[in-house]
């Protein structure tokens, strides 16, 4: 492992604590805030569009100005709206807060840019996903702390102890090597990716999975403590669970093809919404929550599929346009669960299966054709 993913390595891993401590509770404290299944929907989608318009813009300033300081922008950025969301006295400071949060989910194109370039001989793959397992390692640990300091104290206390936490990652992330900017000189034969076919087909097909593997996740903490009477110990308990269970999905199949991953991610997600909505326990939620862990190997599996089909010098640019498809299933999914859970609480989850049975087979269909295509170019070279 190279020196700069030991560097990105500690950091996203105190970051990972910090904020699985309070990322599981949010719309619970958003809730306790004063605001109903609808409006939290509503505010969650639309942190998802800051999210997702923050993406394309930070992917292009990756290219030119290179990646290291749109990574310290966002880390430094994060660790404000944190203590904005600590010190906030009402609903509207919180969601202010919460939308600048949402601005620092920019660091996802040069930070998988950034770790592309610093990976040494790894696969694209495997450093990010190793690089999102440090970071979800920290997530198992996160959410046990929030749930005790929650019931210790309240959830406001959380995002203090985040906001520590935070300085202290921010702190070791000013230590990373500066990369060379790649030549942006365009050259014959070069094509806007708005005119790549293959990265606009896979583009379609990551927004559709993105969508269904977020649908069932936004509103389970309310639906765990609403309807089915958990404590926020057990929701904490079981937002560490999911984190562990992103580990394990990321060091067993982050090294596969990228296309068989993503399948089995979704697999993954399925397995959740079936077991929140017909489990009956602390085990079944838990065992929902372990395969929970699919949205986080899809969403790495996005950047490994991106790569091979565009140049070096448009990567920022690529990744920024899948960063915020990506975030766009943030937008659009929590208003959805909104709607669904203030309709019939439980009915976001068959709804959510629906989905992903579509999303499901129309990724399937894709990267059966995908590899048949590459077989005959090789059999005809």
């Amino acid at each position: 492992m190279t020196r700069d993913l030991k560097v990105l390595s500690a950091s996203m891993l105190i970051w990972g604590v910090g904020e699985g401590m309070f990322l599981i509770f949010q719309p619970l404290y958003i809730q306790q805030l004063g605001a109903d299944p609808i409006m939290i929907g509503v505010i969650l989608g639309v942190n998802g569009l800051v999210m997702s318009l923050s993406q394309i813009p930070s992917g292009y300033l990756a290219d030119k100005i290179g990646r290291r300081p749109l990574m310290w922008f966002s880390w430094i950025s994060g660790l404000l709206a944190t203590w904005i969301m600590a010190l906030a006295p009402s609903l509207g400071a919180f969601v202010a807060g919460l939308l600048l949060y949402g601005v620092t989910s920019s660091v996802l194109a040069p930070l998988n840019t950034y770790v592309q370039g610093a990976r040494g001989k790894w696969s694209v793959g495997r450093a990010v996903s190793f690089i999102s397992a440090t970071y979800n390692i920290g997530a198992v640990l996160g959410p046990v702390l929030g749930g005790v300091i929650a019931e210790t104290y309240d959830l406001r206390t959380v995002y203090f102890a985040a906001g520590i936490l935070f300085a202290f990652s921010t702190l070791i992330v000013l230590f990373v090597s500066k990369q060379p900017v790649e030549d942006g000189t365009v050259l014959e034969g070069d094509t806007n990716l708005l005119q790549n076919g293959r990265f606009l087909r896979m583009l379609a097909v990551i927004s559709l999975v993105m969508i269904a593997v977020t649908l069932p996740q936004p509103l389970t903490a309310n639906f765990l403590q609403n309807q089915r009477g958990l404590n926020l110990g057990s929701i904490g308990q079981l937002g560490a669970i999911g984190a562990l269970g992103s580990v394990l999905m990321m060091l067993i199949f982050g090294n596969i093809p990228a296309g068989t991953a993503m399948m089995i991610g979704q697999g993954g997600l399925a397995l959740f919404a079936l077991l929140i909505w017909g489990g009956t326990g602390f085990i079944w939620y838990g065992l929902g929550y372990l395969f929970m862990g699919g949205y986080r190997l899809c969403r790495a599996m996005t950047v490994a599929l991106v790569q091979p089909v565009v140049r070096e010098r448009q990567m920022g640019l690529a990744f920024g346009m899948v960063e915020s498809v990506n975030a766009m299933a943030f937008m659009v999914a929590p208003i959805l669960a909104g709607f669904l859970y203030d309709w019939r609480p439980a009915s976001v989850y068959p709804v959510s299966l629906g989905v992903m049975i579509v999303a499901f087979l129309v990724s399937r269909g894709y990267f059966n054709g995908r590899h048949k295509r590459e077989a005959r170019i090789i059999k005809e070279f």
